[in-house]
C-alpha cells in the first residue's frame, strides 16, 4: 500500500513570518525584527515572494543532509518551510520540465556567505539530476572546479575568512533529460592589487600559504621556496595563520581537485611554478644610482632572487634586469628608452607580478573551462550561478576604484532585479486575468547612466582623462568631473559648482560622493587614474613573452615582437563595463531567481545578531523595496487546490469533501466566511488576497477549528478505545473461564487415570508372581533329572575310558618290542660294511639333514607373490650361496609367471605399453616418474557416449586410440588454442572443440619425429615429412597434460603401421619448421601464466622461447 502523502504548507508552525510579502506592518523594524526572531531559532532562510533571504550562522546546521534533499525534492515552492533547497529545486524543474533556462544570482557583502550558498545549490542539483558514470564524472568535475577557483581567487579579510576576491558566473549545461553535460565558467574583476598588498588583518590569495604550508620538501627545493611566510614580502604576517584553517590539508585537495577537474600532471606543476615567481617577485629591492646625465635610475640590490625567478621561468637574466630598469617608448616609427627610478621600478615589479597573476587565474579559468565544457554539440538547457561582490561600503572614505565598479555592477543588477521582479508580477497577472495596476518605485536607471554613459559618465570620463596627452592625475580628473557631473542629483562633490556642498565638511576635497539606491558611498580619488591604466610596460611583456616556460610565454602574447601593436589596450574600467553589459544580456535571456545573503554581525561568530549592520545590508540590498513590489498589488497568491485543502473545515459546505470545481469551493468557503470582496480576487488558477490581515485571520480561525477538530477526534478516539477495551475484557474473560474448566476436567481425568494404572499393575503383579513361582517348581523338577542323567553318563565314560586305556598300554609294548627287534637285525646286518664307509657315509648324511633343514626353513620364510617384494631370507651356509640365489631368481621367475596369468588379453597390452614408455623417458624426461603410477586410458573424451561429438564420431570409421583435449601453440604469436586430439590406427586428426569439426588431418606416414624437452612440461613438437600436403602451414606445437601416454601411443601406433621406429627426440632447444622458415625453440626458466600451459613467446623470426617451471 502506498504511504499517504501528507500536505504541508509554508504555514505550518511558521516562527515568525516566513514569507515577508506577510509582513504587516511593515517597516524596517518589523523586517530587522522577524529576521533576528527566525535567526534565533536556528531558520536562517526567509522569502519575499520567490527571493530567499540567507543569514549567515557562522556554524554548521543539520539542514543540508541527503534526507533534507529528499524532502525538498519535487516538493512545491511553498510547500515546506524557507530553503535554498527550495529555489533550487524550483529552478531545476523549471528548467527540465518546462524547458527554460535559469539564472540564479547570489548577491550579499564578504562574509555573507555567497560562495556556501553557490556551493549549496551546485550540490543539490548535482544531488537530485540523474546518475551514471558519465553523468557522475561531469558533476564531479562540476563541484571540483570549486576548491581550484577558491584557492587561487579567494582570500581572508576582516570580514571574512573565505572571501571571494573575484566575481563568478558558471553556466551548468544540461540535455533534455535534466542531466548535467558540462559547464562554463566566466570570471570578474580579481582583485589583483591583493598579491602585492593586503589591507591589515588580511591575507594574500590562499594558494600562496597551502603551497608554503602543503607542498612536498622536495617540491619546496624543485621551486627554490621555504615554508616560512616571513621570507616573502608579499605575505603579510598579522594573519598569516588562521583559526580552523589547514593550509597543508587544503593543498592537498587543491591538487586532487586539479586532477579530478583534467590537469594534467605537467600543468599543475607549471601553474605552480608561475605562483612561485610571483611570490619571489616580491622580494626583488631595487636602489638608486646615478648616471652621467644627472639621471637617476634604479639598481638590483640582492640578484641571487632574480637569478631563481630567471631559472624558474626560463628568462635570460640580462632581458629581465634590463626590464627593470629601463621602459622603451614607441611612436610610429621612433623609439625612446628612459631609465626607471627606484618609484617607477618597485612599480613595474608590482605591475608584473599583479598581471602575472591575473592572467594566470584567467588561464586557469579558460582551462577548467575547457575540461568541464559540453562535449556534444546537441541543443542545450543552461542555468546560470551568479556568485559576485555585493554592495561595498567602507569608513573613513577608504572607498577607491575598486568599489566604485563593484557598486556599478550591483546598481546594473538592482535595476535588472526590479525590471525582471515587475516584469514578472505583471505577466502574472496577465496570465491570471487580473487588472494590471501601476507600481511607484525607485528606479535607478539614473544613476547607472551617470555611471555608464557613453559622453558624460564617469566612466567615460575617467577613460578621457587617461587617454588624452599632458599631465594626468587624479586632481585633475576629479576637476573634470566637478564641471561635467555637477548638476546631476546623484553627484556630490566639494570643488563641484553647486554651493549646497562647499562647507559640507564630512566631504574631503579630494573625494566625489555617489547616492546610490542602497546610500550614499564617498570615494577617495586617489588613485583612480593608475588602476584605470593598469599599465604593464612593453618590456616587461616582451621579456615574459621570451620566457621558456610554455605557459608563462602563452600568457603574454603581446610581447612578440612580431605582433606589437603600438594601439593602447583597453583600460580597466572599460573592460569592466563590457563584461557587465555582457552579463546583463546574458541575464534577460533567462528566468532569475535570487538569493540575497546577509552577514549578522563582523565577528564571525555564531548566536550574534547586530540589528544596525544587518539594517545597513538590508538598506543596500533594497530589500524592502523589494517587498513593497512584491505586494503592491496582491500581498498573496495560492492555487485553488491547495487553498481549500487547507481552509475546507472553515465550512459546513466544503467539509470533508467537497465535490464540485476546486475554485467553487473556494467562493463558497470565503462567502461563508463573509470576507470582503474588496479583499480578494479570483484568477483563472489561483485566489489573490490583498491584505496579509486577511490571511492570517485565515489562519487563526483554521487553527481555531483545528482545536475544535482535534477536540472531536479525541472524542472519538476515546470512545473507541473504551469499548475497545470492554469487548478486549469481556473476551478475555470468557477465554479464561473456559481454560479454567479445562483445566479441572483435565486434572480429574488425570487423577481417575493414575488410580486405574495403579490398581492394574497391582492385578497384573499378583499374576506375574504366581506364574514365577510355577515357573519355578517346574525348572527344579528338570534340573534335578538332568544331574541324575549326567551322573550316570559320568560313570559309564569313565569306565569305557579305562578299559581303552589299558588296551592301549598293550599295543605300544608290542609295538616297542617289535621296533627294537627290527633295529637289532639291521645292525647285525650293517655292521660289517660301517667300519669301511664311515666318514663318507657320515658326511653324505651330515649334508643331506643340512639340506633338508634348509629346505624346511626357506618353505616357512618364503616372501610374498608381489613382484615387486624384494625381500628374501638370508643365506645361512656360505657352500649354498649360488643354491641360494638361483632358488631366489627362480622364485621370482615362477611368481612373476603366476602374477602374469592372472592379467587379461588389455591388461597385458597397458603393461606393454608402459614398458614401451619406461624404455624410452626413464631417466630422460623429468615428466616421466609422475606419469607410472597413472593408467594409460586413451579415450579420455568417451567420443563414442557423448552426443555433443556425434557429429566427429560419424566422421571417423577407424577404431580411436587417443581421444584427448590439447592445446595447440599458434605459431605466430605462441598463443594456446583449445583442440581435439585425435589417434587412430592410419592418421592424426585434429578437431575443434566447440563444434566437433576436424581442422587438420595428418597420414602417420608423414609422421618423422616428436621433439620434447627434458623438462617438467607437456610441450611436444610433432614434425611433418616435408613436401607432404599435412606440413604446408609447418610442424605441430602441443601442450597435454598426458605427454607420456600420447608419445608412447604414437610411437608404437606408427612402428606398427609403417615397421619403422618414430625419432623421439628430448632437448632443451630443437628446431621445428614453420612454412619456409627454421625456427628454434627454446626452454627457459619462468612462470606459467595460464595454469598448467607452458607460456610461449615469439621473439623473433627465429625464436619461440617456452617458459618452464
Amino acid at each position: 500500500m502506498a504511504k499517504m502523502e501528507v500536505k504541508t504548507s509554508l504555514l505550518d508552525n511558521m516562527i515568525g513570518v516566513g514569507d515577508m510579502v506577510l509582513l504587516e506592518p511593515l517597516n524596517e523594524e518589523t523586517f530587522i525584527n522577524n529576521l533576528k526572531k527566525r535567526f534565533d531559532h536556528n531558520e536562517i532562510y526567509t522569502y519575499i515572494g520567490s527571493v530567499v533571504i540567507s543569514v549567515n550562522p557562522y556554524r554548521s546546521l543539520p539542514i543540508y543532509s541527503p534526507e533534507k534533499v529528499e524532502d525538498y525534492r519535487n516538493r512545491n515552492f511553498y510547500e515546506l518551510s524557507p530553503h535554498i533547497f527550495a529555489l533550487s529545486d524550483e529552478a531545476y524543474r523549471s528548467l527540465r520540465d518546462q524547458d527554460k533556462d535559469q539564472c540564479i544570482l547570489i548577491t550579499g557583502e564578504s562574509g555573507a556567505g555567497k560562495t556556501e550558498a553557490s556551493k549549496l545549490v551546485m550540490s543539490y542539483v548535482a544531488a537530485v539530476c540523474g546518475k551514471g558514470a558519465e553523468v557522475n564524472q561531469v558533476k564531479e568535475q562540476l563541484l571540483q572546479s570549486n576548491p581550484v577557483l577558491e584557492a587561487f581567487g579567494n582570500a581572508k579579510t576582516v570580514r571574512n575568512d573565505n572571501s571571494s576576491r573575484f566575481g563568478k558566473y558558471m553556466d551548468i549545461e544540461f540535455d533534455f533529460k535534466g542531466d548535467p553535460l558540462g559547464g562554463v565558467i566566466s570570471n570578474y574583476l580579481l582583485e589583483k592589487s591583493r598579491v602585492v598588498k593586503q589591507p591589515r588583518g588580511e591575507r594574500n590569495f590562499h594558494v600562496f600559504y597551502q603551497l608554503l604550508s602543503g607542498a612536498s620538501e622536495e617540491l619546496l627545493n624543485k621551486l627554490t621556496l621555504e615554508r616560512d611566510f616571513s621570507r616573502y614580502n608579499y605575505l603579510s604576517l598579522d594573519s598569516a595563520k588562521v583559526n580552523g584553517v589547514d593550509d597543508a590539508a587544503n593543498f592537498r585537495t587543491v591538487r586532487n581537485a586539479m586532477q579530478i577537474v583534467g590537469f594534467m600532471d605537467h600543468e599543475a606543476e607549471s601553474v605552480l611554478e608561475v605562483v612561485a615567481a610571483v611570490l619571489k617577485l616580491g622580494n626583488i629591492e631595487f636602489k638608486p644610482e646615478s648616471r652621467v646625465n644627472g639621471l637617476d635610475e634604479s639598481k638590483i640590490k640582492d640578484k641571487n632572487e632574480l637569478k631563481e625567478i630567471c631559472e624558474l621561468t626560463g628568462i635570460d637574466q640580462s632581458v629581465l634586469e634590463r626590464a627593470f630598469s629601463f621602459r622603451t617608448v614607441e611612436a610610429k616609427q621612433e623609439k625612446v628608452s628612459t631609465t626607471l627610478n627606484v618609484a617607477q621600478a618597485y612599480y613595474a615589479r608590482d605591475a608584473l607580478a599583479k598581471n602575472l597573476y591575473s592572467r594566470l587565474f584567467s588561464w586557469l579559468v579558460n582551462r577548467i573551462n575547457e575540461s568541464i565544457k559540453a562535449q556534444t554539440k546537441v541543443r542545450k538547457k543552461v542555468m546560470g550561478v551568479l556568485d559576485i561582490y555585493g554592495f561595498e561600503i567602507f569608513e573613513n572614505a577608504d572607498n577607491s576604484f575598486e568599489q566604485f565598479i563593484i557598486n556599478y555592477c550591483n546598481e546594473k543588477l538592482q535595476q535588472i532585479f526590479i525590471e525582471l521582479t515587475l516584469k514578472e508580477e505583471q505577466e502574472e497577472y496577465i496570465r491570471e486575468g487580473i487588472e494590471w495596476t501601476h507600481i511607484d518605485y525607485f528606479n535607478n536607471a539614473i544613476i547607472c547612466d551617470l555611471i555608464e554613459n557613453n559622453t558624460n559618465g564617469i566612466l567615460a570620463m575617467l577613460d578621457e582623462e587617461c587617454l588624452r596627452p599632458g599631465t594626468v592625475t587624479d586632481e585633475t580628473f576629479l576637476e573634470k568631473l566637478n564641471q561635467v557631473c555637477a548638476t546631476h542629483q546623484h553627484f556630490e562633490s566639494r570643488m563641484s559648482k553647486s554651493s549646497r556642498f562647499l562647507n559640507d565638511t564630512s566631504l574631503p576635497h579630494s573625494c566625489f560622493r555617489i547616492q546610490h539606491y542602497a546610500g550614499k558611498v564617498l570615494y577617495q580619488v586617489e588613485g583612480f587614474v593608475d588602476k584605470n591604466n593598469d599599465l604593464l610596460y612593453r618590456d616587461l611583456s616582451q621579456a615574459m613573452w621570451k620566457a621558456g616556460h610554455t605557459l608563462i610565454k602563452s600568457l603574454f602574447p603581446e610581447g612578440n615582437p612580431a605582433k606589437i601593436n603600438l594601439k593602447r589596450p583597453p583600460t580597466a574600467g572599460s573592460q569592466f563595463k563590457a563584461s557587465v553589459a555582457t552579463l546583463m544580456r546574458n541575464l534577460q535571456t533567462k528566468n532569475p531567481n535570487y538569493i540575497r545573503c546577509i552577514k549578522p554581525n563582523d565577528k564571525k561568530a555564531a548566536h550574534i545578531f547586530t540589528e544596525a549592520l544587518v539594517c545597513h545590508q538590508i538598506r543596500y540590498l533594497g530589500l524592502l523595496e523589494n517587498v513593497r513590489v512584491r505586494r503592491a498589488g496582491y500581498a498573496f497568491r495560492q492555487a485553488y487546490e491547495p487553498c481549500l485543502e487547507r481552509y475546507k473545515m472553515l465550512c459546513k459546505q466544503t467539509w470533508p469533501h467537497w465535490k464540485g470545481p476546486a475554485r467553487a469551493g473556494v467562493e463558497v468557503l470565503f462567502n461563508e466566511l463573509e470576507i470582503p470582496v474588496e479583499e480578494y480576487s479570483f484568477g483563472r488558477s489561483k485566489i489573490f488576497i490583498r491584505n496579509p490581515r486577511t490571511l492570517f485571520k485565515l489562519e487563526d480561525l483554521r487553527k481555531q477549528r483545528l482545536e475544535d477538530l482535534a477536540t472531536l477526534i479525541q472524542k472519538i478516539y476515546r470512545g473507541w478505545k473504551c469499548r475497545t477495551h470492554f469487548l478486549l475484557m469481556r473476551k478475555s474473560q470468557i477465554v479464561i473461564a473456559a481454560w479454567c474448566r479445562r483445566y479441572a476436567q483435565q486434572k480429574r481425568y488425570q487423577q481417575i487415570k493414575s488410580s486405574a494404572l495403579v490398581i492394574q499393575s497391582y492385578i497384573r503383579g499378583w499374576k506375574a508372581r504366581k506364574i514365577l513361582r510355577e515357573l519355578k517348581h517346574q525348572k527344579r523338577c528338570e534340573e534335578a533329572a538332568t544331574t541324575i542323567a549326567a551322573y550316570w553318563r559320568g560313570t559309564q565314560a569313565r569306565r569305557e575310558l579305562k578299559r581303552l586305556k589299558e588296551e592301549a598300554r598293550r599295543k605300544h609294548a608290542v609295538a616297542v618290542i617289535w621296533a627294537y627287534w627290527l633295529g637289532l637285525k639291521v645292525r647285525r646286518e650293517y655292521r660289517k660294511f660301517f667300519r669301511a664307509n664311515a666318514g663318507k657315509k657320515i658326511y653324505e648324511f651330515t649334508l643331506q639333514r643340512i639340506v633338508q633343514k634348509y629346505f624346511l626353513e626357506m618353505k616357512n620364510k618364503m616372501p610374498s607373490l608381489s613382484p615387486i617384494d624384494k625381500n628374501w631370507p638370508p643365506r645361512p651356509y656360505l657352500f649354498l650361496d649360488s643354491t641360494h640365489k638361483e632358488l631366489k631368481r627362480i622364485f621370482h621367475l615362477w611368481r612373476c609367471k603366476k602374477y602374469r596369468d592372472q592379467f587379461t588379453d588389455q591388461q597385458k597390452l597397458i603393461y606393454e605399453e608402459k614398458l614401451e614408455a619406461s624404455e624410452l623417458f626413464k631417466d630422460k624426461k623429468a615428466l616421466y616418474p609422475s606419469s607410472v603410477g597413472q593408467p594409460f586410458q586413451g579415450a579420455y573424451l568417451e567420443i563414442n557416449k557423448n552426443p555433443k561429438y556425434k557429429k566427429l564420431k560419424d566422421a571417423i570409421e577407424e577404431k580411436i586410440i587417443i581421444a584427448e583435449v590439447v592445446n595447440k601453440i599458434n605459431r605466430a604469436n605462441g598463443k594456446s588454442t583449445s583442440r581435439i586430439f585425435l589417434l587412430t590406427n592410419n592418421n592424426l586428426l585434429l578437431a575443434d572443440q566447440k563444434s566437433g569439426q576436424i581442422k587438420s588431418e595428418v597420414p602417420l606416414v608423414d609422421v618423422t619425429k616428436v621433439s620434447m624437452s627434458s623438462q617438467n612440461d607437456g610441450f611436444f613438437a610433432v614434425h611433418l615429412k616435408e613436401g607432404s600436403e599435412a606440413a604446408s602451414k609447418g610442424d605441430f606445437l602441443f601442450s597435454s597434460d598426458h605427454l607420456i601416454e600420447m608419445a608412447t601411443k604414437l610411437y608404437r601406433t606408427t612402428l606398427s603401421q609403417t615397421k619403422q621406429k618414430l625419432n623421439i627426440e628430448i632437448s632443451d632447444e630443437f628446431l621445428v619448421q614453420f612454412r619456409q622458415d627454421k625456427v628454434c625453440v627454446k626452454f627457459i626458466q619462468g612462470n606459467q601464466k595460464n595454469g598448467s600451459v607452458p607460456t610461449c613467446k615469439r621473439k623473433n623470426n627465429r625464436l619461440l622461447e617456452v617458459a618452464v617451471p
